[in-house]
């Protein structure tokens, strides 16, 4: 799912392209992405693109008469910059935003369809659909702690909880542990002053050096390719490749449709994490730490 970094990446190629054009129309091939009523989708056409916006993982498109257009990339959802009045073809393509200059594409992978369109009006209409996280660059160490102890919860949670922090989600949750030092399932009533610090410095760091990083490739180019998996990771996506940081195999925990990566030596004290599928699978022989778990392997 494109998060923070992503989203606001694609906010700075939108700004080059169509602020301050006018959004001559706005083209379903998929009824079930569009989840509002009123106002009215035609509601936007003709208008002038007069402001673009991040709340949360949502891509906002403000027009005259106070109107937004409001995106959801979801998982799978991502956008291209294709030609003026580009062709829907394809289970994928799922809309056009039409602009003299060219056409926003919004494509969704998979057969699941998840990502949303509403058209909202004012700044009501915005807040309806914000989760209420808070931004991380709002934030002091202080009032960052208050926020992730609100309730008892592991990092990964509390991170992700996109009611306590805006724009986290499964990739760069990840990517801040590793970077804090932490393990992904330790509580936050549990953890110490230094440590709080360190998660605090790792998650603004973190952010930033991305959010800069795509921002400065989208004033070059679209970003077409938008991915989880990126090959500059230190863990995500990195499963049994070597830690950056002290060359460990990566390991993971799969659940649904995600997966947490971590190093159990940087993060875990070398204890190897419990994945619940194969947990219960060998119950008394889950391997606890990389050694016995390279010693089953050999088995």
């Amino acid at each position: 799912m494109p998060e923070l970094p992503d989203i606001s990446a694609y906010i700075t190629a939108l700004e080059a392209r169509v602020m301050g054009q006018v959004l001559e129309q706005v083209r379903l091939a998929s009824v079930f992405l569009l989840r509002s009523v009123e106002p009215p989708l035609e509601a936007v056409h003709g208008k002038r693109v007069v402001a673009l916006q991040r709340v949360g993982k949502r891509i906002c498109m403000g027009v005259e008469g106070d109107l937004w257009l409001v995106l959801h990339l979801m998982i799978a959802g991502r956008l291209h910059w294709r030609p003026a009045n580009a062709k829907l073809s394809g289970r994928q393509m799922l809309a056009a935003f039409d602009f003299a200059a060219g056409s926003l594409v919004l494509t969704e992978a998979g057969s699941k369809r998840r990502a949303s369109l509403h058209v909202v009006r004012g700044e009501d209409g915005l807040r309806a659909l914000d989760a209420g996280g808070v931004e991380i660059s709002s934030l002091d160490l202080n009032g960052f702690r208050g926020a992730l102890t609100a309730e008892n919860r592991t990092l990964k949670r509390a991170l992700t909880d996109p009611r306590i922090l805006s724009g986290i989600g499964n990739a760069y949750s990840d990517e801040i542990l590793h970077a804090a030092r932490l393990s992904p399932i330790t509580q936050t009533h549990k953890l110490k002053d230094e440590e709080w610090s360190r998660l605090f410095e790792a998650t603004r760091d973190v952010l930033q050096e991305w959010t800069e990083r795509l921002g400065s490739e989208a004033r070059r180019k679209f970003p077409e390719n938008v991915t989880a998996f990126r090959p500059e990771f230190a863990v995500h996506g990195k499963f049994e490749q070597p830690c950056p940081r002290c060359g460990a195999p990566v390991q993971r925990i799969r659940y649904a449709d995600n997966e947490t990566n971590y190093c159990p030596v940087c993060q875990t004290g070398g204890k190897v994490l419990a994945d619940r599928s194969l947990s219960r699978l060998l119950g008394a022989d889950w391997p606890r730490t990389l050694d016995e778990l390279e010693a089953l392997k050999r088995k």
